[in-house]
């Protein structure tokens, strides 16, 4: 596996110099200032990576001012409690994107959520304390308790948040092999648990966040 200043310096030869590329490098947030932010903010951010999946994102960027409002400025109270006969509504409301799959999503999310606070401690505890150096852990929770979070939308929920992720985008895949890691893209926990490994090391190696790793990653392949 190639030690991480050589993948840093691919990455600079690249993006012209140190400070273009450390201007690009994301910063997350501490876990101290995750566990200030209120859960329909996450709830909103949740929605808004899953309409983004698979859509066109700057048309789901322009309508999202309606689906705050249409969705209750995503408290979560109000979205759990929404029947079947008021989400089959929102099918009719053409300010938002009408995708059954993905509306329904919001609500099940809301419980979701709601669950976590009354028997673990809080969904954004959870979130906020959870070690980086097994954050693909934390994207099997997603997968499993929440819809429509599987595959790369979990860990981009995540950065959206600015939580310290990784990502495993197409370049960071590319990067991976290239750097001696795996042949193919991950497609199973194993996997996903043995590029979490690969990261624990440059993390070691360079005192890094997972996200600027990642970025620094993909931004080493052509």
């Amino acid at each position: 596996m190639t030690t991480f200043d050589s993948i840093y310096n691919a990455a600079l030869d690249r993006n012209g110099g140190i400070d273009a590329l450390e201007g690009r490098l994301p910063r997350p947030r501490s876990a101290r200032a995750l566990k200030k932010l209120p859960d329909a903010y996450f709830l909103s951010e949740m929605t808004h990576r899953i309409f983004q999946a698979g859509l066109n994102r700057r048309m789901i960027d322009n309508k999202w001012p309606a689906f705050e409002e249409v969705f209750n400025r995503f408290d979560i109270h109000a979205n759990r409690m929404r029947s079947d006969e008021q989400l089959a509504m929102l099918m009719q409301d053409r300010r938002i994107v009408r995708h059954w799959g993905k509306i329904q999503s919001v609500r099940h999310n809301a419980q979701t959520i709601h669950d976590f606070n009354q028997a673990r401690g809080g969904f954004v505890n959870t979130l906020a304390d959870w070690p980086a150096a097994n954050i693909v852990e934390f994207w099997e929770i997603l997968k499993r308790q929440f819809k429509q979070l599987g595959g790369i939308s979990g860990p981009y929920f995540l950065r959206r948040v600015d939580k310290d992720t990784f990502l495993l985008s197409g370049d960071v895949i590319r990067a991976l092999a290239r750097w001696g890691v795996m042949d193919t893209a991950p497609k199973s926990r194993k996997q996903n648990q043995q590029a979490q490994e690969a990261m624990n090391i440059w993390r070691q190696e360079s005192r890094r966040p997972y996200c600027q790793i990642s970025m620094i990653l993909a931004l080493s392949v052509d």
